[in-house]
C-alpha cells in the first residue's frame, strides 16, 4: 500500500488501494449509521412501545428525546476514542466502535416493551442508546481521519465526501429495510411487532462490517508519525489543554460544526418528522419520500467534495448555512401546502384564541415526565398544539377557567385539579365540542369508528347528538358478545362498569370514535413534496459534503482524531441532535408549527458569522506540516 501523501499526486487517478480504503471506511461507517437512524425511522413504533403511558404530545418529545441521548454522549465517545485512535491506531479503534453499535442495535430489537417490564423498558432503551452514541462518537473521527491520511493533498475534499455520503446511505437504507419489511408483514404486523425486525437485521451488517475493516491497513500518517517518535502521550490534554489547540477546536465548534449540524438534522430528521407528526402524512409515504430525496441527493455529497478542492471548503458550508437562514421558513410553509393542502388552508384561515387568567399559562416542555400541567390554559393549549391548530393567548379575569375561541364557537375549558374526580368525564367533553369545532372549521380531521358496550351505549348517544343516532336501532342491529375481562384490558369498561356480567355486548357505530388530523392520501402533492424535500438535502450536502476535509486540515497528526471528533460531536450531537425535540418544542408552547426553525435559523447564523470572520480556509494543506 502507498505509505505518502503528497500535493503532486493530484492529477493521478485513484489508486485500487485507495478505493478499498475508500470502500471499506464507507461501508462500515454507513452500516453504523443504518443502526443509528432505525430509532430516528421507527420512533413512532418506539414511542407506542416504550412511552405508551404518556399522552401524546409528551410520547413525542420523549421519544425525540431518547433519539437525543445518543448524541448527547456522542463527545464523551468522541474523547474516549479519538484518545486511543492517537494512542493506539485508527484501524483498530473504530473496529472496537463498530462490534459496540451493531450488538446495541441488535438488542434493541429484543427487548421487551413497557408494557412487559414497566419503567426497566425505556432505561434500558436509553443505556442501549449512550451506547450507541459512545460508538459512534469513535467512529466517524477515525473513518474521516483514516481515509483523510491516505488521500493526496489537492483531493482530500473529494476522497473525505465519500465518508460524508454514509450518513444519508445508511438513513437511506434504513428506510428501505423498513418499507420492505412493513410490505413483507403487512401495516399491522409491523405496528406489532415487526418494527423490530430491522434492528436485528443490523447484526449481518455487523458482520459483514467487521469482516471488511480486518481487511484495512494502518493510515499512512499515523505509521510515518509513529516511526519517528512524534505521537503525543496525552492526546486529550495537547488537543484541549494548550490554548492554540483548544481556540482550533472551538473555531471548529462555533465557526463549522454547530451551523453544519442544525442545518443537516433540520434537513432529514426533522423534516421526517415534521411531515409524520405535525403533517399528519402516513408514516409509509413519508418514508418513501424522504429515501426518494435522499437517492436524488446524495451524490451532490461528492460533488461539494469535489468542487472544495478547486475553490475551498468554506465559500460552500457558509453558502449552504446562508441558503438554510434566509430560506427554512418558505420552505416548510411550503411543505405544508405541498403535503398537507387543507391544514395550510385551515391554518391560514383559522386561528384560536385562548382567553386565560393571568399565570394559568405554563411553559410545557417536560423533558423528563414528571411535571403535571393541569391548569385550564395548558389543558387547552396542549390539546390545539398535539392538532397543529395555530393559537394566540390573550388575558381574561383572574380566577376564571380559560375558553377557547374558534369563529363563533366559544369552548370552556376546565382546572383538573379542581374538577377531581369529574376531569375524566370533563376532557371527554372538551376533546368532543374542541374536535367537532376544528372540524366544522375546515381542519382535516377524521373519525374513527366507535366500540361501545351495552351499558355505556344511552350515554354515548345522549352525548354525541351531532350523529343522530337511534339506541333502539342501533340495539337492534348488528353486535358482538364479548368477555367483559376482554374489555376492562381494552380500556372499554371500567371494573365497577363490569361488575357482576361475565359478557357484554359491543356496538360499533361509524363515525363515533376518536378524532384524528390527516393528510388526505390523495391530496398529497408527490412530485412537489420531494423536490422540497430534495433543496433541503442539498443544503445537507452544501455544509457536510467538505466538512471532514476541512476538520482534518485543522489539526496536527499526533492530535487528530481526538482534536476534530470533539467539535465534531459536540455539534452534531448537543447542537444537532437535539433539533427535533427543541424545535417541537418550541412550535408547541408558542401554538405555531413554524415557530421552532428559529433554533436552527439562530445556530446557523451564528456559525454563519464566526466562520466567515475567523476560520481559515485549508484547501491543499499537506497534514504533515500542520504543527
Amino acid at each position: 500500500m502507498a505509505t505518502t501523501s503528497v500535493a503532486g499526486d493530484a492529477s493521478r487517478a485513484m489508486t485500487r488501494e485507495e478505493k478499498k480504503v475508500i470502500f471499506a471506511s464507507s461501508l462500515g461507517t454507513v452500516f453504523e449509521w443504518y443502526d443509528f437512524y432505525l430509532y430516528g425511522s421507527l420512533g413512532l413504533f418506539i414511542g407506542q412501545a416504550f412511552f405508551n403511558e404518556y399522552p401524546e404530545t409528551t410520547r413525542n418529545i420523549f421519544v425525540l428525546l431518547a433519539f437525543a441521548a445518543g448524541f448527547l454522549v456522542r463527545p464523551f465517545g468522541a474523547l474516549v476514542f479519538g484518545r486511543i485512535g492517537d494512542l493506539v491506531g485508527r484501524k483498530y479503534t473504530f473496529l472496537v466502535t463498530i462490534l459496540i453499535m451493531g450488538t446495541s442495535t441488535f438488542l434493541v430489537g429484543f427487548l421487551p416493551g413497557s408494557a412487559t417490564l414497566g419503567i426497566a423498558a425505556p432505561i434500558i432503551l436509553i443505556v442501549l442508546r449512550m451506547l450507541q452514541g459512545l460508538a459512534l462518537g469513535g467512529e466517524y473521527g477515525g473513518a474521516a481521519t483514516y481515509v483523510a491520511e491516505h488521500a493526496p493533498n489537492n483531493r482530500r475534499g473529494y476522497y473525505t465526501s465519500w465518508i460524508q455520503t454514509t450518513a444519508t446511505l445508511g438513513l437511506f437504507l434504513s428506510l428501505i429495510v423498513i418499507l420492505i419489511v412493513q410490505n413483507l408483514l403487512g401495516k399491522e404486523a409491523f405496528a406489532a411487532w415487526g418494527w423490530r425486525v430491522p434492528f436485528v437485521l443490523s447484526f449481518v451488517l455487523l458482520g459483514i462490517s467487521v469482516w471488511i475493516r480486518l481487511s484495512l491497513s494502518e493510515s499512512p500518517a499515523f505509521k510515518k508519525m509513529k516511526e519517528e517518535g512524534k505521537g503525543s502521550k496525552a492526546p486529550l490534554t495537547e488537543a484541549f489543554g494548550q490554548w492554540k489547540n483548544a481556540r482550533i477546536a472551538l473555531l471548529a465548534l462555533f465557526g463549522l460544526t454547530a451551523g453544519q449540524a442544525v442545518v443537516w438534522y433540520s434537513g432529514q430528521f426533522y423534516a421526517l418528522f415534521f411531515l409524520q407528526n405535525v403533517l399528519k402524512v402516513d408514516g409509509q409515504s413519508v418514508n418513501i419520500m424522504i429515501a426518494i430525496a435522499l437517492l436524488l441527493g446524495t451524490g451532490f455529497f461528492v460533488f461539494f467534495g469535489w468542487l472544495s478542492d478547486k475553490i475551498g471548503r468554506k465559500p460552500i458550508i457558509m453558502a449552504g448555512l446562508a441558503l438554510a437562514i434566509l430560506t427554512y421558513f418558505p420552505l416548510f410553509q411550503a411543505l405544508t401546502k405541498a403535503a398537507n393542502p387543507a391544514l395550510a388552508q385551515a391554518e391560514a384561515t383559522v386561528r384560536a384564541t385562548v382567553t386565560a387568567a393571568p399565570g394559568d399559562c405554563n411553559f410545557q416542555f417536560n423533558p423528563v415526565g414528571n411535571a403535571k400541567f393541569t391548569s385550564s390554559c395548558d389543558i387547552a393549549t396542549s390539546f390545539l398544539s398535539k392538532s397543529s391548530v395555530p393559537y394566540d393567548v390573550v388575558n381574561g379575569p383572574a380566577g376564571q377557567p380559560a375558553t377557547i375561541k374558534l369563529g363563533d364557537t366559544v369552548i370552556p375549558s376546565y382546572d383538573a385539579v379542581a374538577a377531581g374526580a369529574d376531569a375524566t368525564a370533563k376532557n371527554a367533553v372538551l376533546t368532543h365540542d374542541l374536535n367537532l369545532a376544528l372540524q366544522k372549521a375546515g381542519f382535516p380531521l377524521v373519525r374513527a369508528a366507535a366500540k361501545v358496550p351495552e351499558v355505556k351505549l344511552d350515554g354515548f348517544v345522549k352525548a354525541n347528538p351531532e350523529l343522530n343516532l337511534d339506541a333502539a336501532a342501533i340495539r337492534a342491529g348488528e353486535k358482538a358478545v364479548t368477555p367483559v375481562a376482554n374489555l376492562v384490558k381494552d380500556k372499554l369498561l371500567t371494573a365497577e362498569q363490569a361488575a357482576g356480567a361475565t359478557e357484554m355486548a359491543v356496538y360499533t357505530i361509524a363515525n363515533g370514535g376518536a378524532f384524528s388530523v390527516v393528510a388526505d392520501p390523495k391530496a398529497v402533492n408527490w412530485p412537489m413534496t420531494i423536490a422540497i424535500l430534495f433543496v433541503l438535502v442539498l443544503y445537507v450536502t452544501m455544509v457536510y459534503g467538505p466538512i471532514a476535509a476541512i476538520l482534518v486540515e485543522m489539526f496536527p497528526t499526533r492530535i487528530r482524531y481526538t482534536g476534530m471528533s470533539l467539535p465534531y460531536h459536540i455539534g452534531n450531537g448537543w447542537f444537532g441532535g437535539l433539533v427535533p425535540a427543541i424545535v417541537f418544542a418550541m412550535s408547541a408552547a408558542k401554538g405555531d408549527i413554524y415557530y421552532g426553525l428559529w433554533y436552527p435559523i439562530v445556530i446557523a447564523a451564528m456559525t454563519l458569522i464566526i466562520g466567515l470572520i475567523f476560520v481559515r480556509e485549508t484547501k491543499g494543506q499537506d497534514l504533515n506540516d500542520i504543527k
